[in-house]
């Protein structure tokens, strides 16, 4: 099957939400508690693709995963340090689709001028960690319980990449 990274275009919202909805419902992979509208997401798409990237990768012209980066704090001193997300389709798990995807993000982010990429995870997220750790980022940092979800407490663990 032919796949490609591209672009998010705003009609890309309701597979966006399709792919984020079960990590809301079914999983701590973000702290997010209520499923997200396709009209809902696509004004976030809008949002964020207005001044960072914000890629999907598509296999056989359905987009299964979702990648963008955003400023990571508001205050100008922080404006060349970006967060980063990524989600996979659950089905798609285990086929390299988000280490292209976040390895070309990091192009894009360097040549924009990023100085800095965070990526804020979920402590325990095993598959996260050793995503941004094969992508060279490093730990820096973990808040113990700053989340609840599902009735238990969540660490936050904070990865650094300097570009």
């Amino acid at each position: 099957m032919h796949d490609l990274i591209r672009p998010v275009r705003p009609d890309d919202a309701a597979a966006i939400a399709a792919i984020y909805n079960p990590y809301v419902t079914g999983s701590n992979a973000t702290f997010e508690t209520e499923s997200v509208t396709a009209a809902e997401m696509r004004r976030r798409v809008e949002d964020i693709a207005a001044h960072c990237p914000y890629l999907v990768h598509e296999t056989g012209g359905e987009v299964d995963a979702y990648c963008y980066a955003h400023p990571w704090k508001q205050r100008a001193a922080y404006s060349a340090t970006w967060e980063t997300t990524v989600y996979v389709a659950p089905d798609r798990h285990g086929q390299g689709i988000a280490t292209r995807l976040m390895a070309e993000l990091i192009v894009r982010c360097r040549d924009l001028g990023c100085h800095a990429l965070v990526a804020c995870i979920t402590g325990g997220n095993a598959a996260s960690i050793a995503l941004h750790e094969r992508l060279g980022f490093v730990q820096v940092s973990r808040f113990r319980e700053v989340g609840r979800k599902g009735g238990e407490w969540l660490d936050v663990v904070d990865y650094e990449l300097l570009l």
